[in-house]
């Protein structure tokens, strides 16, 4: 077995494109640091997106290491309609009408192909257009039409995005095109599913019926809406993306970082994953290192508490993805050996909800620091056990030892777990001889250390998690 054990407990997630499609360099960026890898599903084809998966899982076969793998859907992507030249030049004060006309616009009038849109917008609202470069307002609004002022912008484009802050469309969060991509997605297999332009809790509901459990869901934050039911759609998910560009176009960008560290909190006391994205090494998509503002941006989402970081366009179609990987797996690894980081972990411990099992992991943690243990051990069926030990951010790594592949694959987005899919144990004697055994072949533990180990008896029932063992490894 190839060893490919992290130092870093805040985990790794890259993007794979064009960039990235041969298993030379998929097999490099796992090396490099990698722990999950996403598929875009708003580019490619579903044969490229099969034809990577089957990359990152032969690697997979090859490193014994369990690789966790997710389908972005694209979502309701609003966009502009076209004009006669491809362009228009704008200035503050003008007049310009968004209408059900398909046909190509001009400095009067441009086409807006979203009923929806039309529908919801009321005199006063906002429409962002272009990232935010562009800033219409309402003005008047008629049955299929409605007229806007020019409040910023100098130059408007062909099929620019739309964004709605503070308007709530009567839309699904998954469009014709997503349900086609989700089916595609839940029969090659990914772990997990991302959820685009999420609103409101429904919109969670919604695809928990489609999907089942055959995925987990990932909740993308990029919506005002979503932040305002925050805690409600945390419950109903699986686990949580703050996507910090298109959220930045529709809140004031000042409000971001207050954000970011809400819906880390959030995550972290329901005990669940959170993944920072977007723009976190942008300028490395061309140059091979980053900015000291992008390095510093990283590292901010480490203290902050989060189980993951995320590499988009840096590793789908940059110049540099390996290098992008290489230096946030070293950020990563700085940040986590700074005192004030273990510190802030320590002081933002949540309280165990009255329960056995958190009572448990709760006291695992504390057991492990207090004995100077090399790591904790939680044998697991469902990964529960686990993600209740990760809310505690405990200072050793979690071993985290189960018979399903699958949860051993989803367990890799999970601050400081080393998953391990392994056979099923039947007694306790039988746990703790392996947990010994499997910890020392994997570097996790030397010979006369100690381990934490949680479990529950009677084994392979979900949430029963009521033994807590100390063991020597021999």
């Amino acid at each position: 077995m190839s060893d490919f054990k992290r130092t870093r407990k805040t985990k790794i997630v890259a993007t794979l494109g064009p960039a990235s499609s041969t298993q030379e360099m998929v097999k490099t960026l796992f090396e490099a640091g990698v722990d999950v890898f996403r598929f875009n599903f708003s580019h490619g084809t579903h044969e490229d997106h099969q034809k990577r998966l089957s990359l990152v899982r032969g690697i997979e076969k090859d490193s014994g290491r369990p690789i966790g793998v997710f389908a972005d859907l694209q979502g309701p992507k609003l966009r502009l309609g076209t004009f006669e030249k491809g362009a228009i030049d704008i200035e503050k004060g003008m007049r310009i009408t968004l209408d059900s006309d398909p046909r190509p616009g001009n400095e009067k009038r441009v086409h807006l192909p979203h009923p929806e849109i039309i529908e919801a917008l009321q005199v006063g609202s906002d429409i962002l257009l272009d990232d935010g470069k562009v800033n219409l307002r309402v003005v008047r609004k008629n049955a299929d039409s409605v007229e806007t002022e020019v409040i910023s912008g100098k130059k408007l484009m062909d099929r620019k995005g739309v964004n709605l802050p503070n308007v709530l469309l009567k839309v699904s969060v998954l469009t014709k095109k997503d349900r086609i991509d989700l089916a595609a997605a839940l029969d090659m297999g990914f772990d997990w599913i991302a959820l685009s332009f999420v609103q409101r809790p429904e919109d969670v509901i919604e695809a928990r019926e489609l999907i089942g459990n055959r995925a987990k869901i990932i909740v993308k934050l990029e919506k005002p809406s979503a932040i305002e039911s925050l805690h409600e759609i945390v419950a109903l998910t699986d686990a949580v993306m703050l996507a910090r560009g298109d959220l930045g176009v529709e809140i004031p960008a000042e409000h971001v970082p207050a954000v970011q560290k809400r819906v880390v909190r959030a995550c972290r006391l329901a005990g669940k994953p959170v993944i920072i994205a977007t723009q976190m090494l942008e300028s490395m998509i061309s140059a091979p290192r980053p900015t000291r503002a992008e390095a510093s941006d990283v590292a901010t989402a480490i203290y902050d508490g989060t189980d993951a970081v995320m590499l988009s366009a840096e590793t789908a179609s940059g110049d540099y993805p390996v290098e992008a990987v290489s230096i946030m797996d070293r950020i990563a690894t700085d940040v986590e050996k700074d005192q004030l980081y273990r510190k802030i972990m320590d002081a933002e411990h949540p309280d165990p909800e009255n329960n056995a099992p958190d009572a448990i992991t709760a006291a695992a943690s504390n057991v492990a620091a207090t004995i100077s243990a090399a790591a904790i051990v939680n044998y697991t069926t469902s990964g529960s056990t686990t993600l209740r030990t990760v809310r505690e951010r405990p200072s050793v790594p979690i071993l985290s030892m189960t018979e399903s592949l699958a949860v051993a694959r989803r367990l890799q987005l999970s601050y400081g777990v080393y998953p391990v899919h392994t056979a099923d144990v039947d007694n306790f004697g039988d746990m703790v001889r392996k947990a010994c055994t499997v910890a020392r072949e994997h570097d996790i533990a030397r010979q006369g250390q100690k381990l934490v180990i949680t479990a529950g008896v009677p084994f392979g029932t979900t949430g029963s998690t009521n033994i807590l063992r100390i063991a020597v490894v021999e």
